[in-house]
Order: structure tokens, then C-alpha cells, then sequence
């Protein structure tokens, strides 16, 4: 990995000699702001890895309200208050199928129902010698 450093740090210093970035737009200005600022320092490199493969923090907080909604529902005893949790997830779910038609995500195709069940069944058989 040393090696690699050392290669790269050669490249930039030979580009900066030679006044490759001096006429980069924003030279000289600050840099914007981080949108990932709010999030702990920890997690920021996993949200940005999510961000950069098409995930977005209002699909995020989307997903966590509907598994909330599905808790309320398993847990519930009273059948109108269950209808209007049915309600309200169905609405997220909704929005989530928006969201995700937007991107052009197709999760309900019968090759990904297919795939998804074949490593549903990978996690859970016992893991037999030989295989992965």
C-alpha cells in the first residue's frame, strides 16, 4: 500500500509543478460544506458509500418508519387502531415504490424474487463442508 502512496503523492506533486491545478474552478475559495456534517464521524463513510450507490437518507428514514409501522401492527390488539397503521404503512410503502420506480430500481422482478430467495435459503440451512 506504501508503494501506492508514494506513486500517487509523485503524480501530484509533479502536476502541481508543473500547474495543472491552477486553473481548477473554485481555486482558492472554500470548500463547500460536508451534507454528510450532521451524520457522527463514524458512520459518515458508510453513508456516503450508500450515498454514492443510490441510497438516499429519506429512503433510510423511510425504511426505519415502515419496520417501526410493521412492529406497531404485529403488537397491536385494538382493530381499528391496527387498520390505521395499515393505513399509514401502506402509504409509506407507497411512497417507497415511488422512490424506488424513480430510480428505475425494479426489486419485485421474478430474477430478483429469485435470487432473494436463493440466499434466504443459503442463510438458512445449516452451512454444509464443502460449500459456501
Amino acid at each position: 500500500m506504501d508503494r501506492f502512496f508514494t506513486i500517487a503523492e509523485d503524480h501530484i506533486k509533479r502536476a502541481m509543478r508543473e500547474g495543472e491545478f491552477d486553473n481548477l474552478p473554485g481555486k482558492g475559495k472554500p470548500l463547500p460544506k460536508d451534507d454528510l456534517a450532521h451524520i457522527p464521524e463514524e458512520l459518515r463513510m458508510a453513508y456516503r458509500i450508500m450515498k454514492n450507490a443510490g441510497y438516499s437518507e429519506e429512503e433510510n428514514e423511510l425504511k426505519r418508519e415502515v419496520m417501526s409501522i410493521e412492529d406497531l401492527i404485529r403488537d397491536c390488539e385494538d382493530e381499528e387502531e391496527r387498520k390505521r397503521h395499515q393505513t399509514k404503512l401502506n402509504e409509506k410503502l407507497l411512497r417507497w415504490n415511488q422512490m424506488q420506480a424513480k430510480k428505475g430500481s425494479n426489486t419485485h422482478s421474478s430474477l430478483f424474487k429469485n435470487y432473494e430467495h436463493r440466499i434466504e435459503s443459503k442463510f438458512a440451512s445449516p452451512k454444509k463442508t464443502g460449500e459456501f
